[in-house]
């Protein structure tokens, strides 16, 4: 991806007095309609090359879902 694009947060900071600093995990939406989540990194298996996983807890999908209205 060339550039920056604009990320719409779905998640916020909720959860915790340690995620006041944008590193607890979050959903975000981009313009393109595809969804972006930040997260600890998982090593649970070598993704394939370009690729990454990030594991964030279920309460944070639960809430970008309730922002959509899904």
């Amino acid at each position: 991806m060339a550039g920056k694009e604009a990320l719409r947060r779905l998640t916020g900071s909720a959860f915790g007095p340690n995620c006041d600093d944008d590193d607890c995990p979050n959903v975000y939406a981009t313009e393109r309609g595809s969804f972006v989540v930040q997260g600890d990194t998982y090593d649970g298996f070598k993704a394939p090359d370009g690729e990454g996983l990030v594991e964030i807890p279920e309460h944070v999908l639960r809430e970008a879902l309730r922002v959509l209205g899904w």
